[in-house]
């Protein structure tokens, strides 16, 4: 993220980029970073130019960009939501789905949005579910409906 990217945001919206970027900058080999809400919208992503295009530029995005992941995790995390409540498991904490050359780990976030990381399939798992915990413990009790649409407006805007 550079400081472009949140020009004119609050703190705690700038604050979100910066556990991001440190997120994405902390874990080798991630590829790609998106939060998503409950409702499905991304509202912060690890691709620059999904945050701070200009409005003429078309947003289409290599296989794996975030609007992509955001799409994946939007859908997983509603099928292992609608598991968990069929098995009366309780609340769906991570998912991680292990594939021959990438890994896709899923982590609730307190309000109900979800962080989704796409990893390379030689990552080690035990450092990524760290450093996601650590973003998901640091951004759960920031991620308020206000600062939610905050992220979700400043991305239709840059778009």
């Amino acid at each position: 993220m550079t400081a472009t990217g949140t020009f004119g945001l609050s703190s705690e919206a700038r604050n979100l980029h910066w556990l991001l970027s440190n997120l994405v900058e902390e874990v080798p080999g991630l590829r790609s970073v998106a939060v998503v809400s409950s409702d499905g919208l991304l509202l912060l992503s690890s691709d620059p130019a999904q945050n701070i295009a200009p409005a003429s530029t078309p947003q289409e995005g290599p296989k794996g960009s975030s609007a992509d992941l955001a799409t994946i995790v939007s859908g997983i995390g509603s099928l292992t939501i609608g598991a968990a409540r069929l098995m009366d498991g309780g609340g769906v904490k991570q998912t991680m789905v292990a594939m021959e050359d990438a890994c896709v780990f899923i982590m609730s976030i307190s309000d109900g949005s979800l962080l989704g990381v796409q990893a390379q399939a030689d990552c080690d798992m035990s450092v990524v579910a760290y450093h996601m915990g650590l973003f998901v413990g640091r951004a759960g009790h920031v991620l308020t409906p206000e600062l939610r649409s905050e992220l979700r407006q400043s991305l239709e805007g840059a778009q």
